[in-house]
């Protein structure tokens, strides 16, 4: 099953997080399949590159994670 995660990006000390497409089993760091956006929790920026996509694979029955869920609520995103 495809899910929409966050992966870890950069270097220690600066947190900085990729929405990205991958495999329910794989490791998000490696494993992903295509990049979708980003959050910057330092200054709480959270972008969505192309919000057709992310709406494609849902109707395609990727599913998003919890964490996920609440950054989109919090910047009012819906689908």
């Amino acid at each position: 099953m495809l899910k929409i995660r966050l992966a870890r990006a950069w270097k220690k000390n600066s947190p900085f997080f990729r929405l990205v497409l991958t495999e329910d089993s794989a490791a998000a760091k490696h494993g992903y399949k295509e990049i979708l956006g980003f959050f910057n929790p330092m200054t709480k920026e959270f972008k969505i590159n192309d919000l057709d996509k992310i709406k494609k694979y849902i109707s395609n029955g990727a599913q998003f994670s919890e964490r996920v869920v609440k950054l989109m609520k919090m910047n009012d995103i819906s689908l």
